[in-house]
């Protein structure tokens, strides 16, 4: 018996829907007049190292990124994210974003005004926006994350985690989406693991 209870899908932001390292690159090289090339591409999870930064001036430069240059509200998508989640969404996948960047306080206004704006300008569906850094606690069936440290925790409680690939988590078992028609498929295969594909649309509810 098909369930009429939706699938959710715990989405996160940074280094899966959108490329953070890129515009956080920029921001870094423009505010230090430097090439974003002399920025080495980012292979641990503390890119500021990498980039001969302490914490403490990763917190200053992560500051100035998000409300100075607006770093939440430009960043580019990644290819096909839009789409996927379209189609994710229009089979019935309930889609709720999770993110940690409420990191540093004196910035929470931008963060999330500036988030709020990109997933509309960049036509991202979801139904839940949440802000939190313990994503075991919320709850969702199914997490698409590139985040080492997360991925351990959600599959530490239970929770069904899809890695999506970047250089700093390659060391994490699948399963793994290299894109988002991949992540399309891995969710794909768990709506009919689980017998739960229901049509919702999110525009209009009332639609049969």
């Amino acid at each position: 018996m098909i369930s009429e209870q939706p699938i959710v899908l715990g989405v996160d932001l940074d280094g899966v829907c959108g490329d953070y390292e890129a515009a956080f690159r920029r921001s870094v090289a423009n505010r230090l007049g430097r090439d974003p090339a002399d920025l080495p591409p980012q292979t641990t999870m503390d890119a500021y190292s990498e980039w001969g930064m302490t914490f403490e001036e990763f917190a200053e430069a992560h500051r100035y990124a998000v409300a100075e240059d607006h770093m939440f509200r430009t960043m580019e998508p990644l290819p096909g994210v839009s789409e996927a989640l379209w189609r994710l969404s229009d089979a019935g996948v309930w889609i709720r974003v999770i993110t940690a960047r409420l990191l540093f306080n004196g910035i929470h206004e931008a963060s999330a005004a500036d988030t709020a704006y990109w997933l509309d300008a960049n036509d991202i569906p979801y139904r839940d926006l949440c802000f939190i850094n313990t994503k075991p606690d919320v709850g969702a069936d199914l997490y698409v994350d590139d985040s080492p440290g997360n991925v351990v925790a959600l599959r530490e409680a239970g929770r069904t985690t899809i890695v999506f690939d970047q250089p700093y988590n390659r060391h994490l078992p699948g399963p793994r989406a290299h894109s988002w028609e991949d992540v399309v498929t891995h969710v794909e295969d768990e709506l009919a693991g689980r017998d739960r594909h229901v049509r919702l649309p999110l525009d209009d509810p009332e639609t049969p």
